[in-house]
């Protein structure tokens, strides 16, 4: 299992699917390298060129970014802005939201193009979005039976039994 966010679980299967879905754009939009990171900041995946890149500060950064721009955006008067783009000599950055709960980022040179990019970033946002609704799906059925035998174990005990656990005697 791999853990994203405060209440997200993700289970092997659906990891698999989604380091297939990145490692498929990686190949199709001929990028260097290509990241899926929570809103907060936590690497979930990489594929790609990522040796010698700094994955921890690059998934933070990117994480400020979206929120910074967030901020810009409500100056606005817009809900959010859902793609960025940072053109650098070398490298470019295409940086998405994908189902209002993860950032997907895409690093590319010369080799791809904007256009390109854009496009395989629109059919892997889809499919992205459809793995996180199964995983949401999967969460809430186990949310249920945990939430009802957390009650169920727990509404038995009265005030007299915690204050006999903390006193002496």
């Amino acid at each position: 299992m791999q853990r994203s966010g405060a209440n997200l679980i993700i289970l092997d299967e659906d990891f698999k699917r989604i380091n297939a879905c990145l490692s498929r754009l990686n190949q199709d939009a001929r990028s260097r390298a290509v990241f899926l990171i929570d809103k907060n900041g936590q690497l979930i995946s990489a594929q790609g060129e990522t040796a010698g890149l700094d994955t921890t500060s690059l998934a933070s950064l990117t994480a400020g970014n979206i929120a910074a721009t967030g901020g810009l955006a409500q100056l606005l008067g817009e809900k959010e802005f859902s793609i960025l783009f940072h053109e650098g000599e070398r490298d470019n950055l295409h940086i998405s939201i994908v189902a209002q709960r993860v950032i997907l980022v895409v690093i590319f040179d010369s080799r791809s193009s904007l256009g390109l990019v854009r496009l395989r970033v629109k059919k892997a946002s889809e499919e992205l979005a459809g793995i996180f609704a199964d995983v949401m799906k999967k969460a809430d059925r186990e949310a249920g039976p945990a939430r009802m035998l957390f009650e169920t174990q727990f509404a038995e005990i009265t005030d007299e039994d915690i204050d006999s656990l903390f006193t002496k005697g």
